[in-house]
């Protein structure tokens, strides 16, 4: 028992050693994207509807954005939120093996996002499966240009397009413009999936 515990922690703390990392390496990729364009904090804070502090925190690798704010900040940047994680994937095949796609998100009790393409910038469309653990949601409402597309393939989740609310469960779908704000919330007693496909790339 005790040296499942001691194993448990661990990875635990192999877990959280990788994240601090992965916090660093984007800070300074967001940072640099920021300077690129000449925009202050403040302006970038403003933008992207956050705190300039908490913008901060985000730049120097103190504290890990949500996916809404990161994609809020890609789009500022003119990039999708794959490029600034440094998650693009190698496009040296057409297959994606199971246990091979990169994954990426901020701990196991947030959103992550599974690839499920090889999108580069200036791709017409990607996919991803959604993993929204238990009472997990969106930040938000997010709207931008583009379509999407999606299938449930497991647990139950709340959908909300363009202020209407619907509630899907494993075989139903959805299709919408992307200009109507929208996100969802895991409202399931187990771990929603969703497959995801946005055209052009914005993950």
């Amino acid at each position: 028992m005790e040296r499942r515990a001691a194993m448990s922690m661990e990875k635990e703390n192999q877990l959280n050693a990788e994240f601090e990392a992965d916090a660093l390496q984007l800070g300074a990729r967001l940072r640099h994207a920021r300077r690129l364009r000449n925009l202050t904090l403040k302006e970038c804070a403003d933008t992207a509807g956050c705190s300039e502090g908490q913008l901060s925190k985000v730049e120097r690798g103190v504290s890990a954005p949500s996916l809404a704010l990161l994609h809020r900040l890609a789009h500022l940047y003119a990039s999708n939120v794959s490029e600034l994680l440094g998650k693009t994937a190698p496009n040296s095949s057409p297959v994606l093996l199971r246990g091979s796609r990169p994954t990426f998100g901020r701990n196991h009790a947030d959103i992550s996002l599974e690839r499920m393409d090889h999108a580069a910038p200036g791709s017409l469309l990607q996919a991803h499966i959604h993993i929204i653990p238990v009472g997990a949601k969106s930040d938000g409402l997010i709207e931008h240009v583009g379509e999407e597309v999606g299938y449930v393939l497991e647990g139950t989740v709340k959908l909300t397009i363009g202020g209407e609310t619907y509630v899907l469960t494993v075989g139903d779908g959805f299709h919408f413009p992307s200009q109507m704000p929208h996100g969802y919330e895991n409202i399931g007693a187990d771990v929603a999936r969703i497959y995801w496909v946005n055209t052009p790339a914005t993950f």
